[in-house]
């Protein structure tokens, strides 16, 4: 028998690439590489001390494992660049805390989802 949910996976992460997706840049020292990338967003909640919580907001993107084999995993401290509204945005791969700087997006481990922290914006001349 056909596995129709594994089909069905396939077929939501086509379309969210195909539909959902924005053009961004990975960059990891001097490699660079262009990526279709689907931005989001994961709220943190960090316990710090006896009752006191940090709510933290980190940008994602989610970006297909293929689009990035030739860096492999990412790493702490990549570079994302963002364009838009004719700006310039510049996006560090951490996460707050001891949280891990990436996750898998889907249940068949082919989706990153990259936290980000924001660095600096800039008007693109």
């Amino acid at each position: 028998m056909a596995d129709l949910l594994g089909a069905g996976l396939d077929w939501l992460d086509q379309q969210r690439e195909r539909f959902l997706t924005r053009p961004v840049r990975y960059r990891r020292g001097a490699q660079e590489v262009a990526v279709p990338a689907t931005v989001g967003r994961t709220v943190f909640r960090l316990d710090t001390g006896p009752g006191v919580t940090e709510r933290i907001e980190a940008r994602d993107y989610l970006i297909a494992a293929t689009h990035l084999a030739g860096f492999g995993l990412p790493l702490r401290g990549d570079r994302v660049i963002e364009e838009a509204g004719g700006q310039r945005h510049l996006y560090e791969v951490l996460a707050p805390g001891r949280e891990p700087h990436w996750r898998w997006s889907d249940p068949n481990r082919r989706t990153y989802r990259i936290h980000t922290k924001h660095l600096t914006s800039e008007a693109i001349p």
